[in-house]
């Protein structure tokens, strides 16, 4: 295999569309039929099932598209080498949470684009870790940012990096902060605005319901944590939230935490990536820059 059909094969991955990659690649449709169909001979397995119309990835095809990324990242990497050059031209894919988004990267970024200014930087949603792990199993994810609990992968290299704070938050002037006792029982009739499935605070709280019997029917789900805390302030409902998100409106009085006891568990902000990845230089920047940046937020200097 030549590094034209690894080429032709890491595009045709991502757009599942033959016609496409030949019009990106400036390519007549045929030669990248051939090219594809090569390397399926010589690898001796299909790489794509044509049905009908759609073209998806095999098992094989998902399985190879993580090695074929990296051997063209090592061919990138050795002419560089070869030639002396020091900069660095590519694409990390990073599936991360909107809060992480949000409140703990943008310095990251800022000090990597310093270092790369040439690499790209893509986040794909990463709101069910669940997905992350099989996104970075399959070479679709460079790296990740996870929220959980401690949950080990034979393929994923998991590094925990800050225990996270989950509070339970309502507008402040919320009938319940009124009661002079409060129970978990007092929340079934609320109404509860919540994240995704699968993203880990609300599976601490659904978990959190039916450990105590009980179980709330008003429910709004969001895709956005922004969206749930205007709703929060105008009280509309109640919400779970991870700290990093609230501390600002808890401080200024625009929301109030709940007084849960005991309260919800914390989770841990975790980095992964595949335990075979190939550390180019400027993934483990990426990474070095995220251990700097969470240690100076663990210790309240950022």
């Amino acid at each position: 295999m030549d590094s034209k059909q690894l080429q032709t094969f890491i595009l045709a991955a991502d757009t599942l569309n033959f016609t496409k990659t030949a019009q990106l690649l400036n390519f007549a449709q045929s030669s990248v039929t051939a090219q594809i169909k090569a390397l399926e001979t010589e690898l001796e397995t299909p790489l794509f099932d044509r049905l009908g119309k759609r073209l998806v990835l095999t098992e094989a095809g998902r399985k190879f598209q993580q090695y074929a990324n990296q051997m063209v990242t090592l061919q990138e990497e050795a002419k560089k080498a070869i030639k002396g050059e020091e900069t660095f031209f590519g694409k990390l894919t990073i599936g991360a949470q909107e809060s992480q988004c949000t409140y703990r990267l943008p310095t990251v970024l800022l000090e990597f684009k310093k270092q790369y200014p040439h690499m790209e930087i893509v986040f794909k949603p990463a709101h069910s870790d669940e997905r992350a792990r099989r996104h970075l199993a399959e070479g679709v994810l460079d790296f990740a940012f996870i929220m959980d609990e401690e949950k080990p992968h034979d393929m994923i290299t998991i590094e925990p990096l800050i225990q996270e704070q989950i509070k339970i938050v309502t507008d402040p002037n919320h009938p319940i902060q009124k009661q002079e006792k409060f129970s978990v029982q007092d929340l079934e009739k609320e109404t509860f605005l919540l994240t995704e499935e699968g993203c880990s605070y609300r599976t601490l709280l659904e978990e959190a319901f039916v450990k105590a019997k009980i179980h709330p029917l008003n429910k709004f789900e969001f895709g956005s944590i922004e969206a749930i805390k205007q709703c929060v302030m105008i009280g509309i409902g109640i919400a779970v939230l991870p700290e990093m998100a609230v501390r600002k409106e808890l401080e200024a009085g625009k929301m109030k935490e709940v007084p849960w006891r005991p309260a919800l568990a914390p989770i841990f902000t975790r980095i992964a990536w595949h335990k075979d990845k190939v550390m180019t230089p400027p993934l483990q920047a990426f990474i070095d820059l995220t251990r700097n940046a969470f240690k100076e937020n663990k210790t309240g200097t950022i």
